[in-house]
This record gives structure tokens, sequence and C-alpha cells, in this order.
């Protein structure tokens, strides 16, 4: 039986009421006692008197160990805070004439998010006379979902904000591993990807 979090727990002597219901140390009914009563059966057993559910008329109680109990129900926390992961968002640049390099090089770098369960905002812009070739940013978008649809699912589906094409995916269910695991929380700020270092050869053509 759980203990409300909701009120103070009180606890032996300071269980003020008459009378209340006790269910034992192996979780059997008791039954309705007097408060004095009860306690001494706590005592007796080497235990602790707990009220478990003070809005009960009259109060109920458990016979417990109940430095015993904290400890544990710390230890479940703890763990619990352990599996949990950081959603992180990790945003990849791309552009409506990026060429064959850059795309490989940035849409591997997503599915290395993804696969340890970051979503990725991916970020098409377009510049002065681009805005005039959307198609060509929504191509790019329908390559990328293309590319990662064995591990990603479209979170957010491609719509221009501005001058930018943006749009979210997030890792499939069951997907990779996160690098360690954190307590949970909002999204961390986006993290843009850096560009790929010089290659040995021959670089890429202009992006536009």
């Amino acid at each position: 039986m759980p203990i409300s979090k909701q009120f103070e727990v009180r606890i032996n002597d300071r269980i003020r009421v008459p009378q209340v219901r006790v269910v034992g140390a192996d979780g059997q009914q008791i039954g309705l006692l007097n408060t004095r009563e009860a306690l001494e059966m706590a005592r007796n057993s080497g235990l602790d008197l707990v009220e478990v559910s003070p809005t009960a008329r009259p109060p109920v109680c458990r016979i417990m160990d109940y430095g015993k109990f904290k400890y544990e129900q710390s230890k479940k926390v703890r763990k619990a805070k352990k599996n949990q992961h950081v959603i992180r968002m990790k945003e990849v640049k791309l552009r409506p004439k990026i060429d064959e390099h850059d795309f490989n090089f940035k849409v591997n770098h997503a599915r290395q998010f993804l696969l340890e369960r970051d979503k990725v905002k991916f970020s098409i812009t377009f510049r002065g006379r681009e805005l005039a070739h959307i198609d060509l940013g929504q191509k790019i978008a329908q390559r990328v979902i293309a590319d990662l649809t064995d591990i990603g699912l479209v979170e957010s589906p491609p719509k221009m904000e501005g001058r930018i094409l943006v749009m979210v995916m997030i890792a499939k269910p069951g997907v990779g591993k996160a690098k360690g695991e954190h307590a949970t929380g909002s999204p961390e700020p986006e993290q843009e990807l850096a560009h790929p270092p010089v290659s040995p050869v021959p670089g890429p053509g202009k992006e536009g």
C-alpha cells in the first residue's frame, strides 16, 4: 500500500487520532484498533506504525520498518532517474542546392543523433531568388525522410518558416541507445551541426 505524498507522513507518537484501521507488516488487514494498542503492537514487533491513508475515516495505518521503506523508495527514484534520457534537439542545416558530399555527411550525422534517441530539426534555408524554387527544398526534405526511414519518423512535416523550410524527425520506438542516461526534461537548446572538414580529394561544388 503506497504512502500518500500529498500529506506529511505521520508515524508512531505523531499519530494523534483515537482509533486507526491497521494493516499488518505482511499486508494482512488487522482491523480497527485503538491507536495506543496499534502502536504497542508495532513496537513489540520492532517496527513502526505509519499512517498511509490519512484522509480515510478512521485513518489507515500500516506496521512497517519505515526507515527501510524510505531507503527502498529513494533507491527506486534514483534508478528511475538514471534510466531516463534527456530529449535533445539537434539541428542540421541544409541548402536547396546542396551537393552530394555535404548531403551525405549531414544525413549521416542526423542518423547518429537519431540512434542516440535525440530529435533532429532539419533547416533548409533559401536565399534571394531561391525562394522561387521551394520545390527543391521539398525534394531535399523528402530525400532525407527516405534515407532515414529505417530508423526515423517525421514528427513535424516540412513547412516554411519565413525563408526556412523546417522539418523535425524523431527516432522510431526501440531504435538506438542513449549515451548515458539522465533525468528527462524539456528539450535542450538546439545544437547546429558543424561544417564537414575539408576533403583531401577535389572539393564539392558550390551549394548555390
